[in-house]
């Protein structure tokens, strides 16, 4: 059982929200999902909260209401391997109103903010050769989606 578990504070858009996540990671499913009864607070048979699991990770998301929304102060870290998973996550949570941002950083329709960062970078970062590290930097300060390739040339001085 994992230990510690994000939970995402939604409106009245969970459901629809998990089912997103689902459709975007390949290793994704809903562990489970309790609707409201008559007793409420929410309408009866809407989605009260729900445990799903993308790609190992545990979450929770809970239809609370409109008290509280996201903010980029908190955001989901993605690794991936290639530039192909990069732009396959990039395109499909940006998808029906997700707005890019600067390093890599995106925000989806539901308002959660996303990383989606390949492993190279910090391999890059943490060169001990600390010039080539600071045109890594400089390049990816530059980008909005995060280019292996691109992060790479600057490494080599290109």
């Amino acid at each position: 059982m994992q230990k510690i578990i994000p939970f995402l504070w939604f409106n009245n858009q969970a459901e629809e929200a998990i089912n997103f996540y689902i459709s975007v990671f390949k290793n994704a499913r809903i562990l489970s999902m309790n609707r409201y009864t008559s007793a409420g607070p929410g309408p009866e048979g809407s989605v009260m909260s729900a445990i799903f699991e993308i790609e190992g990770q545990t979450f929770y998301a809970l239809n609370g209401g409109p008290a509280y929304t996201f903010n980029p102060a908190i955001s989901l870290f993605v690794n991936c391997t290639t530039q192909e998973e990069i732009d396959e996550l990039w395109d499909k949570l940006l998808a029906d109103g997700g707005r890019p941002n600067q390093c890599g950083w995106l925000t989806d329709k539901f308002g959660l903010t996303w990383q989606i960062v390949p492993v190279q970078l910090g391999q890059l970062l943490e060169d001990k050769d600390r010039t080539k590290a600071a045109r890594v930097m400089a390049a990816m300060m530059n980008m909005i989606k995060l280019d292996i390739k691109g992060l790479e040339n600057a490494a080599a001085g290109q």
